[in-house]
């Protein structure tokens, strides 16, 4: 089974609005499933998917924080060697969202780098996932194992 390590730099709050969660999960959590399903067989074994969040400092410009990107050495250091990217976007309002494919044996390379080079462009924070496909796709195979969304009763 795939590990998958996700670093998120925003927190579900309280009363989110339930489409805004969804968009959450396909936009983002879903890539990295179909990924590490399309890819588990190219994959080290012990690697996982971490999902980063680089959450802008929105009291700087751009041109600041790119500055700063520079400064500091943010684009040698980061991905550090011996990782991949797997997806980079940018989402409007929080900043950057990269997934990259790492080693175990690399997750410390990868929080140096950020902690050298990322953090005073940005703020970022880490969620642990695992990948749950095996476990529910033979629900979502079968109609009749799913489980729906409640039909409203009329009067």
């Amino acid at each position: 089974m795939t590990a998958i390590l996700s670093v998120c730099s925003c927190s579900a709050k309280e009363g989110a609005h339930p489409i805004m969660n969804k968009l959450f999960l396909l936009a983002f959590i879903v890539p990295s499933f179909l990924y590490a399903q399309t890819n588990s067989d190219k994959q080290a074994p012990d690697a996982i998917l971490l999902t980063i969040f680089l959450k802008h400092d929105q009291g700087m410009t751009l041109a600041e924080i790119e500055k700063l990107e520079e400064e500091q050495g943010f684009w040698k250091a980061f991905p550090p060697e011996g990782t991949t990217v797997v997806t980079w976007y940018v989402m409007m309002g929080i900043g950057q969202v990269v997934t990259l494919e790492v080693p175990a044996s690399k997750l410390r390379d990868v929080n140096v780098a950020l902690e050298k080079t990322a953090w005073k462009a940005f703020r970022t924070e880490f969620y642990p996932t695992y990948d749950l496909y095996p476990v529910i796709k033979d629900r979502l195979a079968n109609p009749a194992k799913r489980n729906p969304l409640p039909t409203p009763q009329g009067p």
